[in-house]
């Protein structure tokens, strides 16, 4: 990815808020019951601030698995980021992808509000290696 430094601060900043609106979102959606909504938001929050890592170290991903793979590729491996943090990571696109994609997957309560914390969390450390 070729951006100017003064441009590549200014995306990684914006995705990371971004990150973090999409976070509120999912907890509104919680609020109301609407579950599905709230795995595609709360998926959404953590993507966001994986490619805000990925952009400020110059890797670009033109998928959803591809972010997974450069996220396991160039931090997991590397012991930046855990194993189990990959595993969060990985387990809300799935469940992002049966909530949007899958006609007979209902996605409830249960299926959602455990991820809630830990989402918060992986959003804080993501946050953290950007500094």
């Amino acid at each position: 990815m070729t951006l100017n430094p003064e441009d590549r601060k200014s995306i990684v900043n914006h995705r990371l808020q971004k990150s973090k609106v999409t976070l509120e979102e999912a907890k509104g959606n919680i609020r109301m019951g609407y579950w599905h909504s709230a795995a595609n938001r709360l998926y959404y929050a953590c993507y966001y601030a994986v490619t805000a890592l990925l952009i400020k170290n110059g890797y670009l991903a033109h998928t959803h698995h591809g972010v997974f793979t450069l996220l396991g590729k160039h931090f997991v491996l590397e012991g930046i980021i855990s194993i189990e943090q990959n595993k969060l990571y990985g387990t809300l696109l799935e469940l992002r992808q049966n909530s949007d994609y899958s006609d007979w997957v209902m996605i409830t309560e249960e299926n959602v509000k455990p991820f809630v914390e830990p989402a918060e969390k992986f959003i804080v450390e993501i946050e953290n290696l950007l500094k």
